[in-house]
């Protein structure tokens, strides 16, 4: 529920009753005083002030605030309760991530491989709003980083706390095959008629009890689609280095190696597709179009509820109005 003004423009308007209000003061300022001769002022000097010249100040006190809620209430306050109905079902989705040592390499500037993966990977989850994704990272072993879910917040803070396998201090090397068997796991009891894949590795699969072309196997058994992304810009890459003497941070230079053929055909099984990405705009346009082939089936409706709160602001002004009258008519009226 949210609180809003329908004509916020009439607010404005609240400008009268102030200026109303300190125009007296202002006047006063550049009014003389008036002067008249009496013969003996004495009676009325130890005379006191009635309260009803005070209390005349209530007059327009009243006057005013009643003036400044029905401004208020001309701008038509009010609670707006928006309620969406969602039909069809969207699509399952297991991200299978590279954490290998090679994905720190500098050539997706201006961050390393995994660092530009995950910002993609961010903007990738928030153009799907009601899909299930599940997040799955992989170096010499494939680990279960998120199930699939709809709380695309802890998903995003699970992805954010991503590291490479040397900062975690894990085995280094790249399971592809451990990462898509993960990844179809999580997957196999998904009721959704589209279930996805997408593989994202800059490497060779070079660890695993699992060879990638026998998951893939496993995987179109199910009934899954993969799509594959080698992140890698071919020849010779920047890499950071061990410290030099002086503890500072070198950066040295090497082969990039990326099996192609075997991601190829890990997509080709599955009826999914291969991409490849030699930088991080690459890497965007690439999740851009798999974010435009698997198209979720939903139907948002969305029911808006709105309670007028003008009735809250004429009251009390309407109350105010009368007892502003009613006093000026008796106790407080002022006689010509």
């Amino acid at each position: 529920m949210a609180f809003r003004f329908a004509s916020p423009w009439f607010l404005i308007l609240l400008i009268l009753p102030i200026l109303l209000a300190i125009w007296p003061l202002l006047n006063k300022q550049r009014r003389q005083a008036a002067g008249l001769r009496y013969a003996d002022v004495s009676l009325t000097a130890s005379s006191s002030r009635s309260w009803r010249i005070y209390a005349r100040h209530f007059l327009t006190v009243s006057r005013l605030l009643a003036m400044g809620l029905m401004i208020v209430a001309l701008a038509r306050p009010q609670f707006v309760q928006a309620r969406q109905v969602i039909k069809g079902e969207g699509v399952d989705i297991v991200l299978a991530l590279d954490i290998s040592g090679s994905m720190a390499s500098l050539d997706f500037q201006p961050q390393n491989r995994l660092g530009a993966a995950k910002q993609v990977i961010q903007e990738f989850i928030k153009e799907r709003p009601y899909d299930r994704i599940g997040l799955v990272v992989f170096a010499s072993n494939a680990f279960s980083q998120s199930p699939p879910t709809i709380d695309h917040v802890v998903l995003g803070r699970l992805l954010e706390q991503v590291k490479l396998s040397t900062e975690l201090r894990i085995a280094d090397g790249t399971a592809m095959g451990m990462g898509v068997a993960n990844a179809s796991n999580m997957l196999k009891d998904s009721k959704a008629k589209s279930r996805v894949i997408i593989l994202l590795t800059d490497g060779v699969n070079n660890s695993g009890e699992i060879d990638p072309l026998t998951a893939a196997q496993a995987a179109k058994t199910l009934g899954l689609k993969i799509y594959t992304i080698g992140a890698a810009k071919p020849g010779e890459v920047p890499v950071p280095g061990p410290p030099d003497l002086f503890g500072n941070a070198t950066i040295i230079y090497r082969q990039s190696e990326i099996d192609e053929k075997v991601l190829q055909e890990i997509a080709n099984t599955t009826g999914g597709l291969y991409f490849r990405a030699e930088d991080t705009t690459g890497l965007k346009k690439i999740y851009e179009e798999i974010n435009r082939l698997e198209k979720s089936q939903i139907e948002v409706q969305t029911y808006t509820r709105y309670q007028e709160l003008a009735i809250w602001w004429l009251t009390p002004a309407l109350v105010l109005v009368l007892l502003e009258l009613g006093l000026s008519q008796t106790v407080l009226r002022k006689i010509p």
